[in-house]
């Protein structure tokens, strides 16, 4: 029965260690960005794609959550944080619908059976994208108006850089998989 506890305890830290550092995995890809207006081009898709694929859409979906609330509660975890502010300010932003999205992809990315071929995946992980930026836009529409040209200032310029992104993980998914085995 003490086994039994202690073999829980375990996974239960070893869980939360996981997430914790696929949290500071995605800060810093937040920090990894090339400057566009309104929303910043970072690495955080390629990393919360890859958090899905390797964690599972479980362990995926907790350690996104995890980073939206930290960044909530004021950790400087964010994009553009903290030089354009923090907390929920920050967060109820222009970048709030891409945020939400991640929670999605995550679980898209993570749920998909991605042991078929490599068209197959490359489409899935393309479909887990959109999800972002369907919630980007959507959220940014709200916020800036839907009068101004939306798809133009929040997806068009992104879309090589995300196609490049996913043609990466595409070849990374196999390998990525395989780091369920120790979780």
């Amino acid at each position: 029965m003490e086994y039994v506890k202690l073999f829980k305890y375990q996974k239960i830290t070893k869980y939360f260690l996981i997430t914790f550092l696929g949290t500071i995995l995605l800060a810093i890809s937040a920090k990894i960005k090339i400057p566009f207006y309104p929303v910043p081009m970072t690495m955080q898709t390629f990393v919360v794609i890859a958090l899905g694929i390797s964690f599972g859409y479980k362990i995926g979906v907790a350690t996104v959550s995890l980073y939206l609330i930290e960044g909530i509660l004021g950790l400087p975890v964010f994009s553009n944080s903290p030089e354009k502010g923090v907390g929920l300010i920050y967060f109820t932003g222009p970048t709030m619908g891409y945020l939400i999205g991640f929670l999605f992809a995550t679980f898209l990315s993570g749920y998909f059976n991605l042991n078929k071929n490599i068209l197959i995946i490359f489409i899935k992980l393309i479909l887990s994208v959109s999800i972002i930026y369907i919630f980007g836009l959507f959220w940014l529409g709200n916020l800036i108006g839907w009068e101004k040209p939306i798809f133009d200032i929040g997806a068009k310029p992104f879309l090589l850089a995300e196609l490049f992104k996913i043609l990466i993980l595409t070849m990374l998914t196999k390998k990525l998989i395989s780091f369920r085995k120790f979780i």
